[in-house]
């Protein structure tokens, strides 16, 4: 019952944040997304401070995950591989790619308790916090895509930028 009341708790702050991104993206308009992305990369960075460098993309996202984890943010997620991918992690022209799938989102949810839309600041957020902690882990620049944003899971591109 504990981590019940915890997630209310928590969705309702996240509820308050909801509130104040549509205000901020109604005042400000598209700069509030790159204010939100920057205030991601530095609590990506904050949050990743110690954590042990790796080259591996697939420890990189454990690692993110622990991250995530031990400091009570519920955004789960998988790589996520289609029937036609021979490998989850796959080479492009800008560097290493995985898609994944985000099932259990506090933003994703928060947005749909406070009745604002996806795809605004507080999704930029999360993909500044994965530039951050990837480049703290990493040492590589990496972009996180929205491929499809649903009421059940988001799927998502993140890409790695190859070191120059």
């Amino acid at each position: 019952m504990e981590t019940n009341n915890q997630r209310l708790a928590l969705q309702d702050a996240m509820v308050f944040l909801g509130a104040i991104a549509s205000g901020t993206e109604q005042a400000i308009g598209e700069s509030a997304n790159s204010i939100s992305y920057l205030a991601g990369v530095n609590l990506g960075k904050k949050l990743s401070e110690g954590v042990p460098h790796t080259n591996d993309i697939q420890q990189a996202l454990d690692s993110t995950r622990d991250v995530l984890i031990n400091n009570d943010y519920l955004w789960m997620f998988e790589p996520f591989k289609t029937h036609d991918q021979e490998n989850i992690i796959q080479e492009c022209e800008d560097g290493t790619q995985v898609m994944l799938v985000f099932r259990d989102c506090m933003i994703r949810q928060s947005l749909f308790r406070f009745g604002h839309v996806q795809k605004g600041s507080l999704c930029n957020m999360m993909f500044g916090f994965f530039a951050g902690a990837l480049q703290n882990i990493m040492g590589q620049e990496s972009s996180l895509e929205i491929i499809h944003a649903g009421e059940n899971a988001c799927y998502k591109k993140l890409i790695v930028r190859r070191a120059q």
